[in-house]
């Protein structure tokens, strides 16, 4: 019974000391914003649209990105523009 009380407690105490990782995109949004400093950045995953992240991220050194992990992510659609010319 020690035993198994004291291997309880070891595997406790390993898990613990481990440092965990938040979760640093939020599923519920389809816009993060990114940004960069000298101590580092952080990513705000509280957007609802690319002109509302846009419009918090002016003047500041950050970029909008869509959000890998939202709810309803789609893979982006390649466009392709050409110029259309009569000839």
């Amino acid at each position: 019974m020690r035993v198994l009380a004291l291997a309880m407690l070891a595997i406790g105490a390993v898990s613990a000391s481990a440092p965990a990782r938040a979760q640093a995109y939020d599923p519920n949004y389809p816009v993060c914003m990114q940004t960069y400093g000298r101590n580092g950045g952080f990513v705000d995953c509280s957007f609802a649209s690319l002109p509302q992240c846009n419009a918090a991220a002016s003047g500041r050194s950050a970029m909008c990105v869509l959000n890998p992990y939202a709810a309803n992510a789609q893979a982006p659609v390649a466009r392709h523009y050409r110029n259309r010319r009569a000839y």
